[in-house]
């Protein structure tokens, strides 16, 4: 009885999602935004583009499969990153989008955005929910501020770039995403990257460009993009629904985290439909977005301790996978657990719905099996003594 009361305790308490899925059941979420056909946001302007990105006519009713798998409903709980300004340095963000109203400030050449890239950007991190509209960014209570690291056309340089990020570090930002991957390094660019850790800003960028065809004349290895590959930089590779860095992408160099970036959902510069985009650009906003959060939720972390926090509460892979709840609420312990050897390739565990329940679902799955087999152990013991004396039970 002992033994069987324990299994249906450890029954009672295992997560549901932790259940093998049923006969037929897909592995993964849906693409929800290619089913509903939306239109791709650019990474920048043709030469031939006469016209700014507009708006989109298509509203993401569903929520996105980005948003189930990190789990946000939970984090929403505790935190929705309120207190915390996130800089943007991209190619602006419009002041007129709806689901940022009232908490976007910007350099004055940054509050508009006529490509659309850096609007969408900051909708991964901090777009409000709407009433029937599925799509919310990672922590809609946070502000953002804009900075360029773009021309208008939404093609980026070095020196740009470094502006930006001092302008986001003079602003307040307590973290910064930076869109841009760029060949080659510069000394204005290190020299921001230092002021920003010198000020404990914790910056977040793409390991590579969103652009495939970016750096392959150089090499088809891994190669270092900046300022990712600079030292205090949180460098961020791109997974899609079935869990994998999309096929045709540079390899990433030493990432330090994977999130979500391939055909993931986001606002447009203007209107309220929703647009889809993939690119490790995207993946560096949903972690900037839950380092707005941890920021939030505990205050007295640094930039370097957040960083390490996402970090070591990441899902286990070559790459460790963002896991939000994970990284707000997981204990650690008190030096940085030994890195694992430099993975050859990158690959990231297929994604699941749980946003890191299931591997602590299977740590209680196997405390709950050790507990009845002692338990079932010590039964016998007992009858076999009573047994031996004539007892009864």
């Amino acid at each position: 009885m002992a033994s069987a009361a324990a299994l249906l305790l450890c029954a009672a308490v295992a997560p549901a999602a932790a259940a093998p899925a049923s006969p037929g059941a897909s592995p993964a979420p849906s693409s929800s935004a290619g089913a509903l056909r939306l239109p791709v946001v650019p990474a920048r302007l043709g030469a031939m583009a006469t016209a700014c990105t507009g708006g989109s006519g298509t509203v993401m009713t569903q929520v996105p499969w980005a948003q189930r798998l990190l789990g946000l409903g939970r984090a929403g709980l505790l935190t929705d990153g309120a207190g915390v300004t996130v800089g943007v340095v991209d190619t602006g963000v419009s002041t007129k989008a709806a689901a940022l109203s009232g908490r976007v400030t910007a350099r004055p050449d940054a509050g508009s955005d006529c490509v659309g890239h850096g609007t969408f950007v900051a909708g991964l991190i901090a777009a409000a929910p709407r009433s029937g509209v599925g799509f919310a960014g990672v922590a809609p209570g946070a502000r953002i501020f804009a900075a360029r690291g773009t021309d208008a056309t939404g093609t980026a340089d070095a020196s740009t770039v470094a502006r930006g990020i001092r302008a986001a570090v003079d602003a307040g930002c307590r973290v910064v995403t930076v869109s841009a991957a760029l060949a080659a390094n510069s000394s204005a660019l290190s020299s921001a990257v230092r002021y920003a850790t010198a000020h404990d800003v914790l910056l977040v960028a793409p390991a590579v460009p969103d652009d495939t065809s970016a750096g392959r004349d150089r090499t088809s290895s891994a190669t270092p993009f900046w300022p990712a590959a600079a030292p205090g930089v949180l460098s961020v590779v791109d997974f899609g629904v079935d869990g994998k860095h999309p096929d045709g992408a540079l390899q990433p160099l030493e990432p330090d985290l994977a999130a979500p970036g391939d055909r993931v959902s986001g606002i447009g510069p203007a209107g309220d439909g929703h647009f889809v985009g993939s690119g490790a650009s995207f993946a560096a906003a949903y972690v900037a977005g839950a380092a707005a959060l941890v920021r939030a939720y505990r205050p007295g972390l640094t930039a370097a301790q957040t960083a390490d926090r996402l970090e070591r509460t990441g899902y286990p892979a070559d790459v460790p996978r963002l896991d939000v709840d994970g990284a707000l609420t997981g204990v650690l312990s008190p030096a940085p657990a030994t890195e694992p050897p430099a993975a050859t390739a990158f690959h990231a565990i297929a994604a699941v719905h749980d946003g890191g329940t299931v591997r602590r679902a299977g740590a209680l799955t196997a405390g709950c099996a050790a507990l009845a087999l002692a338990l079932a152990a010590t039964t016998a013991l007992r009858r076999r003594a009573r047994a031996g004396t004539g007892e009864h039970a």
